[in-house]
């Protein structure tokens, strides 16, 4: 694949492993852990190869293993030092690291390998909060970094998407007597799907019934659902859209349609955050995230 990253700058490697460049090059000219490569005009550039040390080193240092006894290591001892202390201690830091990998490489073999491995340790849930809440809130600082190519991001979210789904098709849908209905979309040019895939997760695993509308939603596509007689609570997830200068208008008109039903509007994201000390006449509240939204359920 010609739009593989396999060619990394000492920023990158800093961006993605969390380690100071300054670090860095002190690793490679004191231990010669690292052996970089240099462009025409002198500037250094690294391997994949080099990524992944660096990962592994810098997990294996975070627990107390000196540098200079790690670079006394092959390159198979501290692979294999770093994947047993990960197994033993720090499962969520090998995962992450592992999942940046993949995600450089569009590795889909390593990405699964390393999912089915925490399923020995974690369920499901824990794997979502301990493991990908941290990973995306990472490429999230990747994508400000510039480190980052559209197509990482892509890639890795639609394997995340993919498990939530599985997950969810394998529950059994089964409600219980309350007539709730939660109704899930994203706002009109929003396509950051994957805390709201979660979240109809968690609704179904609790026994609750959820129409899942999916993304880009313009606010009318609604109107089937706000003359029902059930009690539904309408959820939009709000990473991006609508923007700060339409973001007021966008409650108001929700309020304005809501004040005369007994249905409830729930915004989550750090664009629905935004209006939290807004006084509405219908039913609406806010929450930084899916995660917090969950905890008052």
């Amino acid at each position: 694949m010609n739009n593989i990253k396999t060619v990394f700058t000492i920023k990158d490697l800093e961006n993605i492993s969390g380690i100071k460049a300054h670090t860095i090059r002190i690793w490679e000219k004191r231990y010669k852990l690292f052996e970089p490569k240099r462009t025409a005009t002198n500037i250094r550039y690294y391997s994949s190869e080099s990524l992944l040390k660096l990962l592994n080193v810098a997990l294996l240092n975070k627990h107390n293993h000196k540098i200079s006894k790690i670079a006394d290591m092959s390159e198979d001892q501290i692979k294999v030092t770093a994947r047993e202390l990960s197994f033993k201690l720090a499962v969520e830091d090998e995962a992450i690291n592992a999942f940046k990998v993949s995600m450089f490489q569009f590795d889909k073999v390593l990405f699964n390998n390393t999912y089915n491995k925490l399923l020995h340790k974690k369920t499901f849930r824990q794997i979502f909060k301990e493991v990908f809440i941290p990973f995306l809130e990472h490429i999230g600082l990747l994508w400000q970094t510039d480190t980052l190519l559209p197509a990482h991001e892509h890639f890795i979210s639609n394997l995340i998407i993919q498990k939530i789904q599985l997950n969810t098709e394998k529950l059994e849908y089964t409600t219980g007597d309350s007539d709730q209905t939660y109704v899930l979309f994203l706002p009109d040019g929003e396509i950051h799907e994957i805390g709201l895939l979660y979240l109809n997760y968690e609704l179904a695993l609790r026994g609750f019934h959820t129409v899942y509308l999916g993304q880009s939603l313009p606010l009318d596509n609604l109107n089937y659902f706000f003359d029902s007689q059930r009690s539904i609570t309408f959820v939009a997830s709000m990473t991006v859209k609508p923007y700060d200068d339409k973001i007021d208008d966008y409650f108001k008109e929700i309020d304005l349609v809501l004040k005369e039903t007994n249905h409830k509007f729930i915004g989550v994201g750090v664009k629905a955050i935004t209006m939290i000390n807004k006084s509405f006449e219908s039913d609406i509240a806010v929450y930084p995230s899916v995660i917090k939204f969950l905890e008052e359920i």
